[in-house]
């Protein structure tokens, strides 16, 4: 199959100009195609992950990416979306977030290949050194209201007010796709589904902008929505976004977010994400039917998705902590994996070398009194470190921490408690 069909397979493709016309120039030229990503925070985010991997994929194909980091439409706002103004950032705080952005988009695709090597651009090396006349003469004038009314981006936010601001990114963003067809040869922009007016936009301006009876090429495609079969967000949780920092999600709570995924979209999340074959897709959506309760294919999405994130080291971190909490022994963790691990769990800082275990059932309210820490010790429903602990008269000491830092007490089948240990 070529790229073209192999997205139509996986079902990657929303809309795109020019069908035969885009198949064509891409099984004809190596094609510079550009997506971007504008700083709204100090990390991407899973929702980031399929443009990313469309990315990926063009370039495994022989084609050029170039990622468009943008630090000066991040300081406007795009609308698409959205159905309220975003909050204006510091130039300096936007910055900050490019520099980390052009990071992690450099751990994704490949920067070394010779004739396919990706690169990183920032839309402020060019738009912070416009005018706002040149913005007015040189793009505006080849925009009329009414055409920039039409688009969705725009049209859904018209009842409850768009600032100026907002309405002119649409302008900006056609202006990094000319500037990239001009300088770059890119003819073909990818992105969300809800970018597709926005590239139309820039198609319809590189057109414009072209010299009278010159023949232009360039298309669009955009990638469809992530939806998840129980209607929630794709890439949200109780705790929040799937950051792709793992300062901000570890590499193990990145796993679990993916071997965590509801039957009814693994094989959806594997032909979107991963990069294997569809072949071995189809067994292991035959092995799913017929042995679901084994999560055969949620566990290579979760290994897939994280060596590819992170590092395979990351990886094997992710599956130790794992299968150390559930149904391992928690004694095989290092500090810092216990750390990772717990994170979200209630913590008490123990600064004695040795305490009884009742006193520090309540002390750390674990228990919420003496009486009730002893029928829960007696009822076999304290553990330390996962053994279950029934002497009423036994002292937490040095045996019981884990790599000399920790212990970890269990109350009942799920409550989850950490004794921080400070001597």
């Amino acid at each position: 199959m070529n790229i073209i069909e192999d997205l139509h397979a996986r079902g990657l493709i929303n809309q795109m100009t020019d069908d035969e016309g885009l198949e064509k120039h891409l099984i004809e030229d190596r094609v510079s195609l550009y997506c971007g990503f504008d700083p709204t925070a100090d990390s991407l985010h899973i929702g980031h992950l399929l443009p990313i991997l469309m990315l990926k994929r063009f370039q495994e194909a022989g084609h050029r990416p170039i990622a468009l980091v943008g630090g000066g439409t991040g300081l406007i706002g795009d609308p698409s979306g959205r159905s309220e103004e975003r909050q204006l950032n510091e130039e300096s705080i936007v910055q900050d977030w490019v520099a980390n952005i052009e990071s992690q988009l450099s751990r994704l695709i490949d920067f070394s290949d010779e004739k396919t090597g990706a690169k990183v651009v920032n839309n402020y090396d060019w738009l912070s050194e416009m005018s706002v006349i040149d913005l007015l003469r040189d793009v505006g004038k080849h925009f009329s209201v009414n055409y920039m009314l039409a688009k969705d981006s725009v049209e859904t936010r018209i009842e409850n007010g768009i600032s100026f601001t907002e309405f002119t990114y649409m302008l900006l963003q056609s202006l990094d796709f000319q500037r990239l067809n001009q300088q770059e040869n890119v003819t073909l922009q990818i992105g969300g589904s809800d970018q597709w007016g926005n590239i139309t936009a820039g198609l319809e301006f590189i057109r414009r902008k072209s010299d009278e009876g010159e023949d232009v090429e360039a298309y669009g495609l955009t990638v469809p929505l992530i939806t998840k079969a129980d209607g929630s967000k794709f890439g949200k949780t109780a705790g929040g976004a799937i950051w792709l920092d793992e300062k901000k999600t570890s590499p193990y709570e990145f796993y679990q977010f993916w071997i965590n995924t509801d039957d009814r979209d693994v094989v959806k999340f594997l032909k979107s994400f991963t990069f294997l074959s569809l072949e071995e897709i189809a067994e292991l959506e035959k092995e799913l039917s017929e042995r679901p309760e084994q999560r055969i294919a949620q566990r290579r999405l979760a290994e897939e998705m994280t060596k590819m994130v992170h590092s395979e080291a990351a990886l094997n971190q992710a599956q130790r902590i794992t299968a150390a909490l559930f149904g391992g022994d928690i004694n095989d963790l290092t500090k810092e994996e216990v750390e990772v691990g717990f994170k979200d769990v209630p913590t008490y800082e123990l600064v004695d070398s040795e305490k009884g275990l009742i006193d520090l059932l309540v002390e750390a309210e674990i228990s919420s009194s003496k009486r009730q820490a002893r029928e829960d010790i007696q009822n076999g429903a304290i553990y330390i470190n996962d053994q279950r602990q029934q002497d009423l008269g036994y002292v937490v000491n040095q045996e019981d921490r884990i790599d000399n830092a920790f212990t970890v007490i269990r109350r009942g089948k799920k409550k989850y408690y950490l004794v921080r240990h400070s001597s």
